[in-house]
């Protein structure tokens, strides 16, 4: 019997359902699984999100989550929500990262991104940028950096390459531009790599410079960049692959993937939206769900 893949339509007043759509009929999705899309259609009009279009993608969120505990989904793919319209009908998780870990009972978990020839984890990650020095502990980048290893060798590395970003321009430049890079990050490292008894299992290096690591990642000298905060990953896993961006929650008991854009009301029902976010995100919900 051929896996099951769940696909939660998201806001259905975004492009969510349209790129679905596109993605199932694009002839590009591994015949190896069967693609079951989850959610109600309610009434509304394309690009205006409202508290039934809301409730409907919660709904559709807690039935994929329910089916995947039980082993009747393998994997879920979720399409993109509008929070601002979740939070008022009740939400109350930072993102659907969130919201599956705490359904899973799942403290260890993480937020990465993948694309092209770039992934990036991330140590902390729905969180003001002023609030991000004070969260970041040793442990906090331990423990990611093992969930990243898992992911990696998940998708066959076999001795995966991870650099570690460090916070600081220029890495803290020996101190004199921070000192969370002396402190936290470098005795991270240490401790990452000495506590992987097989030296073919992972790699780790750095903490290296924020602004040249990604480069060097995209040209294949690393295979992820562990990231010590939310835009410091993505803005340049955007730049690199806008439109295959694929979002991946590490640490739960079931793959859990998305496309990495939002709802795009501006162009909903425009027949313009490219679902090659959606299709990566499928793709690899497949693949990763055969591996589990």
């Amino acid at each position: 019997m051929p896996l099951r893949v769940g696909i939660t339509l998201g806001d259905c007043a975004g492009i969510g359902p349209e790129i679905i759509d596109a993605a199932l009929k694009c002839g590009r999705l591994p015949d190896t699984a069967e693609y079951v899309v989850i959610g109600k259609y309610p009434d509304c009009s394309l690009g205006k999100p409202t508290l039934e279009t809301a409730r409907a993608a919660a709904a559709a969120l807690e039935e994929a989550v329910t089916l995947a505990r039980r082993g009747t989904l393998a994997a879920v793919v979720t399409g993109p929500v509008h929070k601002a319209r979740m939070y008022e009908v009740g939400f109350k998780f930072p993102g659907q990262t969130e919201f599956f870990a705490e359904r899973c009972g799942v403290k260890n978990f993480a937020m990465l991104l993948t694309g092209g020839n770039i992934a990036v984890a991330l140590v902390t990650a729905h969180l003001p940028l002023r609030k991000v020095p004070g969260a970041l502990k040793q442990s906090e980048i331990v423990r990611v950096g093992f969930l990243l290893v898992d992911f990696l060798h998940c998708r066959s590395k076999k001795t995966p390459r991870i650099a570690v970003a460090g916070l600081n321009p220029h890495a803290g430049e020996s101190g004199k531009l921070g000192r969370e890079e002396i402190e936290i990050i470098a005795p991270a490292v240490e401790e990452l790599q000495s506590a992987i008894r097989n030296p073919q299992s992972a790699i780790f290096s750095g903490p290296l410079s924020p602004d040249t690591v990604f480069h060097r990642a995209a040209e294949g000298e690393f295979d992820a960049v562990l990231c010590m905060y939310h835009d410091q990953g993505l803005i340049p896993l955007k730049l690199h692959a806008f439109h295959t961006g694929v979002n991946v929650t590490l640490g739960l008991p079931f793959p859990r993937t998305s496309p990495d854009h939002g709802t795009a009301f501006a162009i909903a029902g425009k027949k313009i939206a490219r679902p090659d976010s959606m299709i990566a995100a499928i793709t690899l919900a497949a693949g990763l769900g055969a591996k589990k």
